[in-house]
């Protein structure tokens, strides 16, 4: 382990960092339980309560430092026409108190030497700007909303000052629970998150693990006996580990909650609460907390790609006088690096369109293809294979190895063709993604925007096809005005049901019909 609690030092909030071998305080400020000073919240919540417990001196709560930031000279020197002008170049949109001003380069971090040497190891030439506007904003110790659309770079906004903020707590006594507590939606986002989490977290030593479903309890338990820093998980199996008693949440002073918008669209609601609500009761007229529940005066960073009604309900309860970011705007919308392709058709054509559009795009490129049921993806995958084309599919009834083996054998290449059903539309990172076909119009335009964003990732561009049928007509609206808002063509079919016309005949009869049947025989190579 990297780090100690000096006692010599007098300050309950201040541990030395054993990298510099003993030399210079981590963190000595003594910052309040709350990470701030105001008394009023942008977002009133429950989080105001625990503000009061805190100035109370929580009953068995240690104080712990949380504000890491300190600017740089070069961005201290940035005028507000400085900031105003490079926010807007970077459509970035900022609510709160005390916003601190964006970054512009990596030199400009108040991150560590061993964290830096980690970004530039992974070759990255500057911040995304969620990161830029983010890593101040985590830094300084106060909770944060981030809005952002999927593949902009979040998962690092969070994650390195988490390293930061690990390193400046004490060690992990025996049966301490992690300090950094991620939540995500799927298992697949999970392994995403922990694989970040290693990469960067290795050179502090500090440990990590990911607690998921569909899996043997017993390696995620051992680790959690062991002791980790960080612990990565999805709502239901980490119910089941607090339930049964194998960890606690006492030593949580960092909670993440990456992709929101998808966890409550999965029904995650109670769970989430369950974990991250704070019971409190009087003992002897004096508020205390609860010590099997996360502590009311940590950092909370909540991360989502929609802002709906339902994700801000939840953010108001969850955290205290939060900063806001938002990258580019928080309507609903595609990302324009993507070409996006809508093409009008019956449900009988789908199957003689994905092969045609399969022979002219197949070059070995990785292609993901989404269903709405289980049932579908594997009967198209059946018939895909069939028919000779190398396809995998991938969805929650199987288990999770065969789950990790599909995933591997399409990121590898060996079955560049994968079906999904949106098990995999959020959390699936594969680099090279190079086209995504949304075989059935998913049941939201939030799902849409998320499936197809799948490719065009860290920059690179990619193309997403859809097949909309008659049956998804009420999505026709709102579909326009997302291609629109991008910039993308929009077909005369689809303007035409955008107008509430049922489509023409012609829409059905006036494409090519290659009149292939199923089992044609194909040989891959």
């Amino acid at each position: 382990m990297s780090r100690y609690y000096d006692s010599r030092s007098g300050d309950p909030g201040s541990y030395r960092d054993r990298r510099s071998n003993g030399g210079g305080l981590v963190g000595s400020s003594g910052q309040s339980y709350s990470g701030s000073s105001s008394s009023t919240s942008s977002l009133p919540s429950m989080r105001g309560e625990a503000e009061g417990l805190a100035k109370q001196e929580l009953d068995g709560l240690t104080p712990f430092e949380k504000n890491f930031y300190r600017e740089s000279p070069s961005v201290a020197a940035m005028t507000e026409s400085d900031v105003e002008a490079y926010r807007k170049r970077r459509q970035i949109t900022v609510e709160g108190r005390d916003v601190p001003k964006p970054i512009s380069n990596f030199r400009d971090l108040s991150f560590p030497d061993y964290v830096m040497q980690e970004v530039l190891k992974a070759g990255f030439v500057e911040p995304t700007p969620i990161q830029a506007q983010g890593w101040p904003m985590a830094l300084k110790g106060r909770d944060l909303i981030g809005i952002a659309e999927t593949g902009s770079g979040k998962t690092l906004a969070y994650l390195l000052p988490a390293i930061v903020h690990v390193n400046a707590q004490p060690i992990l006594a025996p049966r301490d629970g992690p300090i950094v507590l991620v939540l995500a939606p799927t298992r697949e986002l999970a392994v995403q998150i922990q694989q970040e989490a290693t990469k960067f977290g290795a050179s502090s030593k500090i440990k990590n693990t990911c607690i998921y479903g569909g899996v043997p309890k017993g390696p995620q338990v051992r680790d959690l006996q062991r002791g980790v820093e960080i612990v990565i998980a999805t709502p239901g199996r980490l119910i089941d580990m607090l339930e049964s008693h194998h960890t606690n949440l006492r030593r949580v002073t960092y909670l993440v909650l990456d992709e929101a918008d998808r966890m409550l669209d999965m029904g995650f609601d109670p769970q989430i609460r369950k974990i991250v609500s704070q019971k409190i009761f009087y003992n002897e007229d004096t508020l205390v907390a609860t010590s099997d529940q996360i502590r009311p005066d940590r950092q909370t960073l909540y991360w989502s790609a929609t802002w709906p009604k339902e994700v801000e309900q939840l953010a108001r309860q969850f955290l205290y006088n939060p900063y806001k970011v938002v990258i580019g705007s928080i309507d609903l919308k595609a990302n324009h690096a993507i070409h996006q392709i809508v093409e009008i058709v019956s449900e009988h054509q789908k199957y003689n369109k994905l092969v045609k559009l399969l022979e002219d795009i197949m070059d070995g490129s990785r292609i993901l293809v989404f269903m709405d049921t289980k049932k579908g993806c594997d009967q198209t995958t059946r018939q895909l294979r069939m028919d000779g084309w190398p396809a995998l599919s991938i969805h929650g009834d199987k288990s999770q190895a065969e789950r990790d083996w599909v995933l591997s054998e399409f990121k590898a290449g060996k079955s560049p063709i994968m079906t999904a059903t949106d098990v995999a539309a959020r959390g699936l990172d594969v680099k090279d993604v190079k086209y995504v076909i949304n075989y059935d119009f998913p049941g939201s335009l939030e799902d849409y925007v998320h499936r197809i964003g799948r490719t065009g990732r860290a920059g690179a561009k990619g193309t997403a096809y859809t097949y909309f049928t008659a049956a998804n007509a009420r999505f026709a609206k709102e579909l326009i005005n997302i291609l629109e808002e991008a910039g993308q063509k929009v077909s005369p079919e689809l303007a035409e049901m955008g107008r509430g016309a049922p489509p023409a005949s012609s829409g059905y009869g006036g494409f090519r019909d290659r009149g292939r049947g199923f089992g044609g025989g194909r040989s891959w190579s």
